[in-house]
């Protein structure tokens, strides 16, 4: 059966994955068919085509590895007689002067930004019609017009270039050149790229929601667990041999707690005269009243009860957000006195209020993109943990394999109710999500940033052009970073095939997790 759990976990997970997938094209797909963009395909998933259909154009499918996604769009790279033109020029590549002044190149970066998530191809009709009846004239600059002299000059990728162009250019019949990618104004352009990782966001934020406010989070109340018997200064108990941190001894001060009869299952409902609606409430108002003696109200059994307890100024260590202790220069943990009464609540789950909700959402987004930027310090740590030399830490990088086994661990487990184990794999998807809106943000090709980058410097390089009334004005040609993008393209390979190495043989487990958090 819990084989069987685990199957359902990863299967859970995949689907999960690839339905955020699949948004993340539609969020690409819907405006570009709205401007009136070719779309010829539009695929989750990367390699062999499991199912696909075809609709109007636009082949829809799915294929076999779940790893990203992709749509089709024609005019990926511009011919060049467009990215040649200038302030004042006439077109004659088939789309008018006032779309080639607003003209630019642009393609989709798969949902993961995996190598291949690419494949946007488009063309101009015109050109190829010239090419084939050999007429080149001085307005359709084509391929084969330019080749002899680049490749004379030697370039670098030169026949690269020139191929991605022509393939780019197998779309596109005569006189639809006014529905490539690069005959879109920047504005449309920019929203077509936006849109896909935008509705990553949205979706990681919908899914914090249904995680955090609709099934809630574990808060703490005013219902007494635990009543604590003695209080210990921390800077003694530091001290304390090991088999006495976890016990009192004969000469420990007792707690008011201990001393008033205060029981587990008790619920208090004022301290000082002052109402706790809450433990936040409860706790500060004790500890602002060390050293007074202070009226304790509560309820036990459906009854209300008084008692008059003298709050202690009590040392304790102070912690961080993880409850990992503070340390002094001098490697002495940092304390802090203030009031002491020695309860600990009972945790209920509940809705997290709505004026929180924002907040949780900035701490989830800021810590994806904190993450991002200190990739390659993690990326270092991952190849140290692969080569034996470094332990896997368990809040470090995971890939794909790593979150499916977890994703299977979560289901089969004993460890946590039906409730909590939908939780964790919300918290999961939504952090995915979220990764990809903040992966695909980073303005290098062939992510959607990189095409974003472009976009806003061919606009930028326009604008200041036409002020100065020469200079080019045409789509900026993204054929010319086919180098960098290649770079990009074998870098994210290679940290996917790290990650799936270490993935498998020294994998993140979720009592590691657990025991981390």
């Amino acid at each position: 059966m819990t084989v069987v759990l685990y199957i359902i976990g990863i299967v859970l997970f995949l689907v999960g994955i690839s339905i955020s997938i699949g948004l993340h094209e539609l969020g690409h797909l819907t405006p570009a068919k709205k401007f009136g963009v070719k779309v010829t395909h539009y695929m989750v998933g990367f390699g062999p085509t499991v199912f696909s259909f075809r609709r109007g154009e636009t082949e829809y499918g799915i294929k076999a590895l779940p790893l990203g996604g992709f749509i089709a769009m024609p005019g990926m790279y511009p011919p060049v007689g467009a990215t040649k033109k200038r302030v004042g020029a006439s077109s004659e590549t088939g789309a008018s002067a006032g779309d080639l002044d607003e003209a630019g190149a642009s393609g989709e970066a798969g949902a993961f930004g995996e190598a291949g998530a690419s494949v946007e191809s488009g063309s101009s009709g015109e050109a190829r019609a010239a090419r084939e009846s050999g007429d080149v004239d001085a307005g359709v600059a084509t391929e084969a017009s330019h080749r002899p002299r680049q490749q004379r000059r030697g370039r670098l990728f030169e026949n690269t270039m020139a191929d991605a162009r022509d393939f780019s250019n197998q779309e596109i019949e005569p006189g639809e050149e006014h529905r490539t990618f690069y005959a879109l104004n920047v504005p449309k352009r920019l929203v077509v790229m936006f849109a896909g990782p935008v509705v990553n966001l949205v979706l990681g934020i919908i899914i914090m929601a249904i995680s955090l406010i609709g099934i809630g989070v574990m808060a703490p109340t005013t219902t007494v667990q635990t009543v604590v018997e003695c209080a210990v200064p921390a800077s003694e108990a530091a001290q304390r041999p090991a088999d006495q941190k976890e016990s009192c001894q004969e000469n420990d001060p007792l707690t008011p707690a201990w001393e008033a009869g205060i029981k587990p299952g008790d619920d208090i409902t004022s301290v000082a005269g002052i109402s706790t609606d809450g433990w936040d409430e409860l706790s500060s108002v004790i500890k602002d009243h060390a050293g007074e003696r202070v009226d304790v109200e509560f309820t036990r059994d459906g009854e209300a009860h008084s008692v008059s307890v003298p709050i202690i100024a009590h040392e304790r260590a102070v912690v961080d957000d993880r409850g990992e202790p503070q340390m002094n220069a001098d490697g002495t943990p940092q304390t802090v006195t203030e009031g002491f009464f020695g309860v600990g609540p009972v945790q209920e789950r509940r809705p997290l209020p709505l004026d929180e909700f924002p907040g949780a959402v900035w701490d989830q987004v800021s810590g994806v993109f904190h993450a991002i930027v200190t990739l390659p310090v993690k990326l270092v740590d991952i190849a140290e943990v692969a080569t034996g030399s470094k332990e896997r830490d368990a809040e470090g990088l995971v890939g794909m394999v790593g979150v499916g086994r977890i994703a299977g661990e979560i289901v089969s487990t004993d460890q946590l109710q039906i409730v909590e184990k939908a939780q964790v794999g919300l918290g999961m998807l939504g952090s995915l999500n979220i990764f990809l809106f903040a992966f695909n943000m980073i303005p290098l090709l062939p992510l959607d940033g990189g095409h974003i980058a472009v976009g806003l410097y061919e606009g930028a390089r326009r604008q200041i052009n036409r002020f100065r009334g020469r200079g080019k004005i045409g789509p900026f040609d993204t054929a010319r970073l086919l180098p960098l993008t290649y770079v990009v393209i074998g870098l994210m390979l290679c940290m996917t095939a790290l990650l799936v190495y270490v993935d498998l043989v020294k994998p993140v487990t979720l009592d590691a997790i657990f025991n981390s958090g």
